[in-house]
């Protein structure tokens, strides 16, 4: 379907030509921009409620400074669809996020626009500071570097980590802070409560723009400068009831302004442009702007796949079956379950409350359930000092994300021995979103860690059961974690909700018996296997096929039925082959003396995966049902040439 853009976007192919058209034509671009996301999302599907929200903050940006010379970042990258579309990508913006298309988030290998590549939360102002230093080291005294961070990725510890580094720096970077009060969900915390009080001070805002209406009006000599400066430190603070916490980190403070007047914007980044040194400019927005029902519910619109842009109705699938659940349903239903059975049981989700579920709970139990927003390594910690009281946390994190905390599971939860249980969400391949999202490298880094188990559910009753079993060893044993990982979207049981059971820690199962090879696999895509297996029974193959469920510890007594009965055998995996369940395998293998077994691995090879569906990825990486299949057959037809 061909989606025309309007008449001065058309004219647009860079920010070049953005440059050509009169201010006073920049509302129409910001509307026509609005529109033709709006149209493409519709149809295709994306982010959606992000990019809506900054539309006239993007035009204005690349219209005042001269990108990509000028260094634009984006932080996590949600809202760069303007962006994109500005800058060389419109034509092929309906790729966006299809396998084979344009990144749903800015990389650095598809555009020079794209000044660093973004999807994980929180680090745009410390990429910018390290360009501007090294604009500075290299003379380039003209160029500007702008971050772009929302309040809900400013709650992330490394955003004040760069911001306090920038404060005495001295370097040229404007951060622009786009406050909207939501990352994914509402967001939480102090510092929402704090840009709250500075964008609802009604005094602190007149009594502010009166005064720059009388500095419109003089020419301003250094002292009068310095003399303002002090009045309007001495305004933030008196007025506001508290200092500045920017101004106390060294930078230059300015705004709040409506980040939805193109015109002021304008006005405004072309005034900072001539500013050097450290600053910050906070720009209130609305996200899901232009678009009634994405204002309305922000959350909802996030990304909502495809829809009637009239109407506003989302296309979903019909079905006339049951169909199965999401796995983080699961996890948010049985969590509930779980809390009413133990009274000790808490929930921690570094805000995703939507995206794991954990906001079934926290309607539930709102006093047991805590999303402590963007703040990957606090929700371990904080999760570790609950553990130390004798309660039992469930820390839900992605499984990308929780690459983020690693040194607090290991420092603060597995050296000091602390019951904690991770439930790690889009573990393996995440999909459209990309390789800033695959869950591709948590068994390996897991499984090195002591006082740590690893396992994955095949399905639903096995997460059910998987966390079930965690509770009660959290209750027994107490000086170990637990790991759970599993994937994004939907099991294979429609009627998931069985009797709890608890299962043998370290104890695998077996699925099928056979007699030519064995296949081992961990997690959810053992159903590909089962898929495998009946796809080759028709050949007249017979495998095995074994579930493990647990890759730490792993099952010795069933691997030693298994390598006494089998000189063959294939593991099959949804993530990292270097250091995943394949390597425990193989050095289970060696370290137990067994020389004459053939082991086949698949899984994600060593390279970097880009987006698409899930299957469409699995396929790539070599394990989709029939290449699980045809890699049976090739085990097993090449063992017979040899005989």
């Amino acid at each position: 379907m061909l989606i025309e853009p309007g008449k001065l976007l058309a004219q647009i192919e860079n920010p070049a030509d953005l440059r050509k058209l009169h201010p006073h034509q920049l509302p129409q671009v910001a509307q026509e921009l609005r529109d033709y996301i709006i149209d493409v999302v519709s149809v295709y599907g994306g982010h959606f409620g992000a990019s809506l929200g900054v539309v006239e903050l993007t035009v204005a940006l690349h219209y005042v400074f001269n990108t990509p010379y000028d260094q634009l970042v984006w932080d996590v990258g949600h809202q760069a669809y303007g962006h994109k579309i500005l800058t060389e990508r419109r034509k092929v913006f309906h790729t966006n996020r299809v396998y084979g298309g344009i990144s749903g988030f800015p990389k650095r290998k598809e555009s020079i626009y794209d000044a660093f590549g973004v999807g994980h939360s929180s680090t745009s102002i410390s990429a910018a500071l390290g360009m501007a230093i090294a604009s500075k080291y290299k003379g380039e005294n003209d160029r500007q570097h702008i971050a772009v961070i929302g309040d809900g990725a400013l709650t992330g510890g490394i955003a004040f980590e760069g911001m306090n580094n920038a404060g005495v720096s001295g370097a040229n970077i404007l951060i622009i802070l786009n406050d909207n009060c939501m990352s994914i969900d509402p967001n939480v915390g102090a510092l929402k409560d704090y840009l709250t009080d500075i964008t609802t001070s009604s005094t602190y805002n007149k009594l502010k723009d009166e005064v720059w209406k009388i500095l419109g009006k003089n020419a301003l000599g250094k002292f009068t400068r310095e003399m303002i400066s002090k009045i309007e430190n001495a305004l933030k603070a008196g007025l506001l009831k508290h200092s500045n916490l920017f101004e106390a980190l060294g930078l230059r403070y300015f705004g709040p302004i409506d980040g939805h007047d193109i015109d002021h914007l304008y006005h405004v980044l072309s005034d900072l442009k001539n500013i050097q040194g450290p600053k910050i400019l906070h720009c209130v927005t609305v996200k899901g702007k232009g678009y009634a029902l994405a204002e309305q519910d922000q959350t909802k619109w996030h990304a909502p796949g495809t829809f009637d842009k009239v109407t506003g109705e989302i296309h979903k699938k019909v079905y006339t079956t049951p169909q199965p659940p999401k796995y983080q349903d699961v996890f948010g239903h049985t969590l509930v379950e779980l809390a009413k059975m133990n009274p000790k049981i808490m929930g921690i989700t570094p805000a995703m409350p939507s995206g794991s579920s954990m906001n079934i709970m926290m309607k539930e139990m709102p006093e047991r359930a805590f999303d402590v927003g963007i703040c990957e390594q606090h929700a371990v910690t904080f999760s570790a000092g609950l553990a130390t009281q004798g309660l039992i946390p469930f820390c839900n994190i992605y499984s990308t994300f929780m690459q983020r905390a690693y040194d607090q599971v290991i420092h603060d939860v597995c050296i000091q021995e602390l019951p904690v249980i991770f439930c790690m969400d889009r573990a393996g391949f995440a999909g459209a979103d990309g390789p800033t999202h695959h869950g591709a490298y948590d068994i390996a880094y897991m499984r090195c860690l002591p006082n740590m188990i690893v396992s994955a559910p095949m399905n639903e009753q096995e997460l059910r059961n998987l966390m079930y079993t965690a509770m009660l060893d959290m209750e027994e044993n107490g000086k170990r974690a637990f790991s759970i990982r599993y994937p994004r979207g939907e099991g294979v049981m429609p009627h998931w909700r069985t009797p709890l059971e608890r299962l043998p820690i370290g104890k695998g199962r077996k699925i099928k018996d056979g007699e030519e090879l064995a296949i081992l696999t961990i997690g959810h895509i053992g159903n590909y296997a089962v898929e495998a297996c009946k796809m080759l029974e028709k050949e007249g193959f017979n495998p095995a096929h074994y579930d493990m469920r647990f890759v730490k510890p792993l099952d010795n007594e069933l691997l030693h039925e298994i390598c006494q009965k089998f000189d063959k055998i294939l593991t099959v995996e949804d993530g990292c082959l270097m250091g995943g369940f394949g390597s425990a395998i193989l050095e289970w293998i060696a370290d137990n003396g067994y020389t004459n077994i053939q082991v086949k691995r698949l899984g994600m090879a060593d390279k970097v995966y880009e987006h698409g569906t899930q299957l469409e990825l699995h396929r790539e990486a070599g394990f989709a049902p029939e290449q699980i299949a045809q890699e049976v057959q090739n085990m097993i037809k090449t063992a017979v040439k040899v005989l």
